[in-house]
């Protein structure tokens, strides 16, 4: 009888966690720690875990400039998938405005100071925010709000000269035009 030598099983890579297998807690240490190493300005993590069912934290910070934003997205895109072999999605990069990188259950916003003060996210997901709709101040008013239509009618206003009034005391304009 002879023997039987078996093939060897050929190696086969272990398969990348998806993200929702990696600890959220684990994929927000290292997105701050990323943003802290890339000199992010202004870095507010917001927990969202019982707020909302889209992620459990929400980071948002600052770049100095585009390619500041650009470069930080890109490590963080990196990292995620070197250290925890995950993968995450990407918004944004090409005008690094406002970049969006959605890992999952970390969402991350970059913007450029000027572009984050615009939207000011941190108000809308602030813990301070009205809870009912009765308890909400609008955002945006209109200039005479607080004014009744009486006060708008003031008598004391100085009348303004109109240019039909101030034609009246200039000489007239000649009938002809020589040239």
């Amino acid at each position: 009888m002879t023997p039987t030598s078996e093939a060897p099983a050929p190696a086969v890579a272990p398969a990348m966690p998806s993200l929702a297998t990696i600890s959220s807690d684990a994929l927000h240490a290292l997105v701050m720690h990323q943003l802290d190493e890339d000199q992010a300005i202004e870095v507010v993590s917001i927990p969202l875990a019982g707020i909302s069912s889209i992620a459990d934290h929400m980071v948002i910070a600052s770049g100095r400039s585009t390619r500041h934003v650009a470069a930080m997205a890109d490590k963080i895109a990196r990292r995620i998938k070197h250290d925890l072999r995950g993968s995450s999605r990407i918004e944004g990069l090409p005008t690094a405005d406002w970049v969006l990188i959605d890992a999952g259950d970390v969402i991350v916003h970059l913007f450029r100071p000027e572009v984050r003060s615009f939207y000011n996210l941190e108000r809308m997901w602030s813990s301070d925010r009205p809870t009912t709709a009765a308890d909400a101040r609008p955002i945006v008013t209109t200039p005479f709000a607080d004014d009744s239509a009486e006060d708008l009618l003031d008598d004391d206003v100085p009348e303004v000269e109109t240019p039909d009034d101030a034609a009246d005391d200039s000489p007239a304009p000649p009938s002809t035009f020589s040239y």
